[in-house]
C-alpha cells in the first residue's frame, strides 16, 4: 500500500572545519501516493542528506517529515516501515540468494512456508527465480543489484528509498535495470524516491523530478515539464544539454512571441512560464542542441563553425556568434545519414530554430 510524504521546512545543518554550512535548506515537499519521484543534481547538492532524513539516518535540525499526516521526524529508522536500496549491494556473502532475501523477514520474525512463499514471489519480481541456491559472488553485477532490491521488496515497504543504485553497473545493464526498476514500482503501486546524478535515469523513470542546487530546490516538475521550460539556467544545463544564449527581452510581439535580442539580431522565442524576464532586462535564450539546424530563416544568426564531432548518428558542430562576446562555443546537433554533406571548420553558416523549440528565461 503507497502513501504519501511531506517535508515541512527541512534543513540539515553540519559543522566542517569549525565552520557552518547548510547542507539542506528549508526544502518544502509533497509526495502522492504511487509517485515515483527523483531526487537529481550534482554531487553535494544535499538529495542523499534529504533522503538519509527521509529513512531516519540523519536527523533534520529543524523542520517535519509527515508520512500519510504523520509526524515521524523523530521516529526511528527501524521502526518507520521503510525500504532502502543503498548504491553498494551489501550483501551477505556467506549466504545463498535465498537467505539474503530472506534476513529481513527473519529478524521480524516471519519463519515457515508462508515467508519462503514471499521470498520466492520477490526473487520472481526480479527475475531471479533460478538463483536462489547460488551465493553472491556466483552472480553478475545486475543480478546482485536485483537481489538487493528484492531484499527489500520482500518486506513489503510503505516507501521505496533508492540511494543512486545502479552507479556501479555497466552503461547497458543501467538501460535494462531501469526499465526493470520502473515496471517493478508501477507493479506494485509503491511510492518510490530514488536518487541520482544521471540525467537520464531521472528523465526515462521519472513521473517528477526534483533539481537540487547547493541545498535548494530549483525546479519540481514533470521531465517533460523542465527540459522544456526550465525555470533557471542551472537546471536548464543539467537537465539535458543546452545552450545558453546571452541577450536581452526586447519585447512581446502580438502573438505571444518573445523577442530577444543578440545585439542587433532579433529572434524569437517562447517566454518562460516558470522565470520569464521582464522587457528590457538581460534574458538567456536556451535552445536545445537538437533544435538547432542550418537554414536561412527568419528566425536565424549567423554562427561560424569553430569544432565538429562525429558522433555516429549524429554529428556535433560547435559553433560562435562572432563579435557577441560569448566565447563558449554552442552546439548543434545534426542528424548523420550517409551522404551527409559535412561542414568545414571555419565556415559561416545560418542557424535557425523554430520559435518553439527556444525558450527565453531571466539571465
Amino acid at each position: 500500500m503507497s502513501v504519501s510524504l511531506t517535508l515541512k521546512n527541512i534543513s540539515r545543518r553540519f559543522v566542517k572545519d569549525n565552520e557552518e554550512f547548510m547542507a539542506v535548506d528549508n526544502i518544502n515537499l509533497e509526495v502522492v501516493p504511487g509517485e515515483f519521484l527523483t531526487f537529481l543534481g550534482p554531487s553535494g547538492c544535499g538529495k542523499t542528506t534529504t533522503l538519509r532524513m527521509i529513512a531516519g539516518f540523519e536527523t533534520p535540525t529543524a523542520g517535519q517529515i509527515l508520512m500519510d499526516g504523520v509526524d515521524i521526524t523523530r521516529v526511528p529508522a527501524n521502526e518507520r516501515g521503510l525500504g532502502f536500496v543503498f548504491q553498494n549491494y551489501a550483501l551477505f556473502p556467506h549466504m545463498k540468494i535465498f537467505d539474503n532475501v530472506a534476513y529481513g523477514l527473519k529478524i521480524r520474525g516471519e519463519k515457515g512456508e508462508a515467508a519462503a512463499k514471499k521470498v520466492r514471489e520477490a526473487l520472481a519480481m526480479v527475475g531471479l527465480t533460478k538463483a536462489e541456491h547460488r551465493y553472491p559472488n556466483q552472480l553478475s553485477g545486475g543480478e546482485q543489484q536485483r537481489v538487493a532490491l528484492a531484499r527489500v521488496l520482500v518486506l513489503r515497504p510503505k516507501l521505496l528509498l533508492m540511494d543512486e543504485p545502479l552507479s556501479n553497473l555497466d552503461a547497458k545493464l543501467r538501460l535494462h535495470m531501469r526499465t526493470e526498476i520502473r515496471r517493478i514500482q508501477q507493479e506494485m503501486q509503491i511510492t518510490c524516491l530514488y536518487v541520482t546524478h544521471d540525467q537520464k535515469e531521472a528523465l526515462t523513470m521519472s513521473d517528477r523530478i526534483m533539481v537540487m542546487n547547493r541545498g535548494h530546490i530549483d525546479q519540481l516538475g514533470t521531465p517533460m515539464q523542465l527540459y522544456e521550460d526550465p525555470a533557471t539556467a542551472f537546471v536548464a544545463d543539467f537537465i539535458g544539454q543546452a545552450n545558453l544564449i546571452r541577450g536581452k527581452l526586447r519585447g512581446v510581439d502580438d502573438q505571444g512571441w518573445g523577442l530577444f535580442a543578440i545585439g542587433e539580431k532579433v529572434l524569437k522565442a517562447r517566454l518562460g512560464k516558470q522565470n520569464p524576464p521582464t522587457v528590457n532586462e538581460k534574458a538567456l535564450l536556451v535552445v536545445r542542441p537538437e533544435n538547432l539546424t542550418m537554414s536561412a530563416s527568419d528566425n536565424a544568426v549567423p554562427m561560424r563553425i569553430v569544432n565538429r564531432l562525429f558522433e555516429g548518428d549524429r554529428i556535433d558542430y560547435h559553433v560562435v556568434i562572432d563579435g557577441s562576446g560569448q566565447e563558449k562555443p554552442f552546439s548543434m546537433s545534426v542528424p548523420f545519414l550517409p551522404g551527409t554533406q559535412v561542414i568545414d571548420i571555419d565556415t559561416l553558416v545560418n542557424v535557425s530554430f523554430t520559435p518553439r523549440a527556444g525558450v527565453i528565461i531571466k539571465g
